[in-house]
């Protein structure tokens, strides 16, 4: 099955071009002219495995798009960008995004970044993993409890992913800090008690999951 991916930018010929030449690579590719209905596109395909995002359009610009996707998902984002300065290209990585190419560009070295991110997210090995009625596929970016779908927001699903991926191993309030929201973070460490509460109050009879060990942090162990 051919990867999909989602070009979205209001230029209609630097569109259909960046989209024929990821087609002759074998993608299939979802276009979109306008912020609005980039997310709406993004949203009705979960197949979709990669962005490339223009940082100016109308409606939505293409940071309120990163943002929102990022809300939800660490899908790879490539943000295009015709203003060719340093803070624009910060400020897209400090939003989230995966990298970043200035207009013009050569279309081969679009493709190769897309190629590299790509590589990089199945290098993840990103399995799906099933522990008792918990079900965590890394790629869609979803939740599952006994077949119905969990809704976490980007926070939430991180901190159950490092706890899933750190079974019977108790993580202290401070790496799970630094792990999910930087070592730079200046914020209240109990928010991590906040975000664990919401995911418990999601996994329902799964949340007893995510064990509480007092004074520390917390650990993900699944009782046979």
């Amino acid at each position: 099955m051919a990867v999909s991916l989602l070009v979205a930018d209001d230029d209609d010929l630097l569109r259909d071009l960046v989209k024929e030449v990821l087609e002759d690579e074998g993608y299939t590719v979802f276009t979109a002219g306008d912020g609005e209905e980039t997310v709406d596109i993004f949203w009705q395909h979960p197949e979709i495995a990669l962005v490339i995002l223009d940082i100016m359009m109308p409606k939505m610009d293409g940071m309120e798009v990163l943002d929102e996707i990022r809300e939800r998902t660490d899908i790879p984002i490539l943000m295009l960008t015709a203003l060719g300065d340093s803070s624009s290209e910060l400020s897209c990585l400090r939003h989230g995004a995966s990298d970043f190419v200035s207009k013009p560009f050569h279309y081969d070295i679009l493709v190769e970044r897309v190629k590299n991110l790509l590589r990089l997210t199945k290098a993840q090995n990103l399995d799906i993993v099933e522990l008792g009625i918990l079900t965590l596929d890394p790629i869609a970016r979803k939740v599952y409890v006994k077949d119905e779908e969990v809704i976490l927001n980007n926070k939430e699903f991180q901190l159950l992913e490092l706890l899933v991926n750190n079974q019977n191993i108790v993580l202290s309030r401070e790496k799970i800090l630094d792990r999910i929201w930087g070592y730079d973070y200046e914020g209240d460490i109990r928010t991590i008690d906040t975000h664990v509460k919401m995911i418990r109050a999601g996994l329902k009879e799964a949340g007893n999951y995510i064990k509480t060990i007092r004074g520390v942090g917390y650990s993900f162990e699944v009782e046979e």
